[in-house]
């Protein structure tokens, strides 16, 4: 179905708006997802602070070219909808965790990060990065393990003397 050049020109003023606010974006293929689970994906990533919008591939480059992202665009096959979201890790994040529970409906195509454009392979390595609560207590862990080897030590060194 054609699209009006007056809704062509609305859809290009939101996603510039949403690219404008957004700090991470990841390109998405969502070909094969059925209306349920494209809800169900919505629901978990506006849960997470991170929207989901649809739109042609010529008005999402046309937005992305007046964003000025440095590097080059990824290729952008299939049907394609961005995850968009001002924390730097929960769209990557949140729409891989979505792709491992569909057994591969969707795919991460590339992205925005930092500023810069991204290919698939960088923008899985990103979504794998634990949330912030996970790697503060991975740190606190870390500093806890040698104090705690060394009180076992000075028990065991306690125990002997007695």
């Amino acid at each position: 179905m054609a699209v009006t050049k007056q809704k062509k020109a609305e859809t290009t003023k939101e996603l510039d708006t949403l690219l404008a606010g957004a700090n991470s974006v990841v390109f998405v293929n969502f070909h094969g997802l059925s209306v349920a689970d494209t809800t169900m994906l919505r629901r978990k990533l506006r849960n997470e602070g991170v929207g989901l919008k649809v739109a042609k591939k010529t008005l999402l480059k046309r937005s992305l070219g007046v964003k000025g992202v440095a590097g080059e665009l990824p290729e952008l096959s299939g049907e394609v909808a961005i995850a968009y979201g001002a924390d730097l890790l929960a769209p990557a994040r949140e729409v891989y965790a979505f792709q491992k529970e569909s057994k591969d409906k969707i795919a991460i195509l590339g992205g925005i990060f930092d500023g810069n454009y991204k290919g698939k392979e960088d923008m899985l390595s990103i979504a794998t990065i634990p949330p912030l609560q996970t790697l503060r207590g991975m740190f606190v862990n870390l500093i806890n393990s040698p104090i705690q080897r060394f009180a076992v030590v000075l028990d065991q060194i306690a125990a002997k003397k007695s």
